[in-house]
């Protein structure tokens, strides 16, 4: 398979203000990449840019209005006629249990990490066929290889980004246009901490079961945004990041009907939204 040339030509980031966007456009800016920033956090979005050399036009698009997305989609395609890598990197997380969740709480996680992310490749095809060669990359998640107790909103967008990501691939099997999708675990962004809970948890208790969350990330966001920007070019179909990612890939192999056996205990705090905190001062 041709090898995909970024320098010179352009690559589109959604989610581009933070995390992993930022990451790999700070990444990509150095090596020539002309670059199409977007985000719906203008501030953020603008500071990012000003650090940036090279050709960086910023776009500032709530990807869950698809109408928007289509205008944004050409005013890119004004401002870089030469587009041939897309990486989806918007997203959010969602803390609480089914019971805790309102059906408006999920389908604003639907909205943002899959229908975002359909939007965008849609609108953006086009002008990616044109390109002699040219990549989409999808963000997963390590949740859309295991589904965790406590994540349902999440687990539930995320494996049906992969399946978004793997249909699509076939339907574009024989063209100029390839698909892959990334399942990045424990990388150190700060999403779960600064992500949504239900708001039927207490925050106090939203707070704690983020910060055990977080504890276990331990995968350094430039090393994770080196191999994302690394599978783009090699225009690989499936990409783990992280330790963690690729011994559950396994286990979820090994066990597709027990792997939560082996995961309950490890993740027992990350996943408990219903557990009050003890503000009690024990008696001296």
């Amino acid at each position: 398979m041709r090898r995909l040339a970024l320098t010179g030509s352009t690559t589109v980031i959604t989610g581009a203000a933070s995390g992993m966007g930022a990451e790999i456009a700070r990444l990509l800016a150095p090596r020539g990449v002309h670059l199409a920033l977007l985000d719906h956090n203008a501030e953020a979005l603008a500071a990012l840019a000003a650090g940036l050399e090279g050709t960086v036009t910023t776009h500032v698009v709530d990807l869950r209005d698809d109408e928007a997305v289509t205008a944004t989609a050409r005013e890119v395609e004004g401002s870089h006629p030469r587009i041939n890598a897309l990486i989806t990197c918007a997203g959010s997380s969602m803390l609480g249990t089914l019971d805790q969740l309102t059906m408006e709480e999920m389908r604003w996680l639907t909205d943002v990490n899959l229908w975002g992310t359909v939007s965008i490749t849609k609108a953006l095809l086009p002008a990616l066929r044109t390109a002699p060669a040219a990549h989409i990359t999808h963000l997963a998640s390590v949740y859309a290889l295991a589904a965790p107790a406590g994540r349902i909103p999440y687990a539930l967008s995320k494996f049906a980004v992969r399946g978004f990501s793997e249909a699509l691939r076939h339907e574009l099997e024989g063209t100029s246009v390839t698909v892959g999708a990334v399942y990045p675990a424990g990388v150190r962004t700060g999403i779960i901490l600064h992500g949504r809970y239900a708001a039927a948890i207490d925050p106090a208790v939203a707070a704690r079961a983020a910060a055990a969350q977080a504890r276990m990330y331990h995968t350094d966001p430039t090393d994770a945004a080196a191999q994302i920007v690394r599978a783009t070019a090699r225009r690989r179909p499936r990409t783990m990041v992280g330790r963690e990612a690729r011994l559950i890939d396994l286990l979820v192999r090994l066990g597709p009907s027990s792997y939560w056996r082996a995961m309950r205990r490890p993740l027992r705090e990350a996943v408990d939204t219903t557990t009050p905190i003890d503000t009690t001062t024990p008696l001296g």
